[in-house]
């Protein structure tokens, strides 16, 4: 588990998605861009919260690590969510040619 603190705010999340929270957020920046990710949490006063977060190049985002015993709350598609957009971040497809189509009236001039 790790505090993650945003916004004068700290929250509990699992350790997997502070470790890549963090970097997707440096990523945005890095290419001028921004997101919003959702993720279950525990407050400082330990309840279960959803807590949304907005990252973009103004983002300070800290992530600590903690000693908690409590179970980590379930990040898996946020995570996946990240690090697919990570992943399209960093290896941009490459770019594919349109299909032509050739107008009706060029076909019957048969060019």
């Amino acid at each position: 588990m790790k505090h993650v603190t945003y916004a004068q705010k700290s929250l509990l999340v699992g350790d997997e998605a502070a470790d890549t929270l963090a970097p997707y957020s440096a990523l945005l920046a890095k290419h001028h861009s921004g997101d919003t990710v959702t993720l279950s949490a525990y407050d400082a006063d330990g309840d279960d919260v959803e807590a949304t977060v907005v990252l973009d190049q103004g983002t300070n985002l800290m992530a600590e690590s903690t000693h908690s015993s409590i179970p980590e709350p379930d990040n898996a598609e946020a995570v996946r969510v990240m690090r697919e957009k990570m992943m399209a971040l960093s290896s941009p497809p490459l770019a594919q040619p349109m299909a032509v189509q050739i107008p009706d009236a060029l076909e019957e001039l048969e060019v």
